[in-house]
Parts: structure tokens; sequence; C-alpha cells
């Protein structure tokens, strides 16, 4: 059987707004102006390391105190995650999916910090056989490693990855699975110059795009 896998933020969850937010507050603590979701997009999907440090890359904040930026980020992201919001129909196409007996798993750059409470606000605690997150193996996306130890934990050998970013693309292609892209997320490049066997913009869609993927 092949296992199906998921990307988090920008795929199932609208997590920006949270991310936005919650580097805003970093921010304000140091009497900064805050960013648009436009500018904070481009800091996302290599972890909280990557984000921290283009944070400051773009910003007053001073590079001595990163630590201090990381803890407070952190701080204020858990509680941000309290506030996610699923995608229009991830909670009905998961729900097939299960039903229909395939295992899904989770693949994901969110350290396990904030990732617990954010399936908890999402209810997606129920769907996962595996949840990777982003600060638990060497090395994360877009490396194979995760995606390569999800599927093991769901006891198969072959997977679909889907995902909304560039960093997933990359991941999947990598790890040489197909890759089903979800394109309302947090991407800043074209679709079209993103490798991927199927785009769509519907979870509606997903389940029969992940039938006629297994079939083919």
């Amino acid at each position: 059987m092949t296992a199906v896998l998921f990307d988090l933020d920008g795929t199932l969850i609208d997590s920006l707004p949270n991310v936005r937010d919650a580097a805003n507050a970093v921010l304000a603590k140091r009497d900064l102006p805050p960013l648009p979701s436009e500018i904070v997009a481009g800091f996302v999907g290599l972890g909280e390391e990557v984000f921290v440090d283009r944070l400051i890359e773009a910003t007053d904040l001073d590079a001595g105190e990163r630590d201090w930026v990381m803890t407070t980020f952190i701080r204020h992201y858990k509680e941000e995650a309290k506030k996610t919001k699923l995608f229009h129909g991830v909670e009905k196409a998961l729900t097939v999916l299960q039903g229909e007996g395939l295992p899904l798993g989770l693949v994901t750059n969110k350290p396990r910090g904030p990732l617990g409470p954010t399936l908890e606000a999402a209810g997606l605690t129920r769907f996962f056989g595996a949840v990777v997150a982003g600060d638990e193996l060497p090395k994360r996306k877009p490396d194979p490693l995760p995606i390569a130890h999800a599927t093991k934990l769901l006891g198969q050998t072959r997977a679909i990855y889907v995902g909304d970013s560039e960093t997933d693309a990359a991941t999947a292609l990598n790890a040489g699975v197909p890759f089903v892209l979800f394109t309302e997320g947090i991407r800043l490049t074209p679709v079209h110059d993103l490798p991927h066997e199927v785009a769509f913009s519907d979870f509606g869609m997903l389940p029969e795009i992940v039938r006629h993927m297994i079939d083919a």
C-alpha cells in the first residue's frame, strides 16, 4: 500500500497569519514596525532556525539577541497555534482517505513544541499514524530523510507527498516520491515552475487524485 504524507503549514492549515502575528509580537517588544504577510511568507518553509535568521536580516532586530528572538518567537508561536484553522475541505478529505484504509502521515519542519498545540487545535491528531516534526531527526526537509522515516513508520515502501511550497517540491524530488501541489498555500514560485505530478486548489479533489495516482 502507498502512504499518503502531508506537509502541515500552508497545506492543511492556514498558518501564515499565526506565524506573522508571532513574528510581529517579537518585533513589538523591540518597538519595531510589524511586517505584512507577504514578507513573512518569504521566511517560512525551512524551519524555525532559518525563519529567525531571515526575520533578523529583514528587520532591525539585533543579531546578538538571536537566542532571545528564538525563545520569544517560539513562545508566541505556541500561543498563536491555538488559533489554527484548517483549509476548507481538509477534514473531509482526510476522513475519506482514512476510511479507505490508506496510511496517512505528517512530515513538517515545524518544531515539536508548537506542533502539539497546532494539531490539537486543528483536530488533526486522529488522522496520522506517523508524525515527523522538524526538530526530531538529524536532517529536515528538503532532505529526504523525514519522508523516508515517516514512510517506514507507517510500514510502507512507497509514498505520495502533498505540500504547498518550494521546500515541499524539493523534498519530494529528493525523496523520489510523487508530489501533489496544493496551490492555495505559502508559495512564492509560480505553479508551472515547481516540479509536481498534480496540482489542486480544492481539497474535495484530493481523494480522487490519490486514487488515480495509486492505481496508475
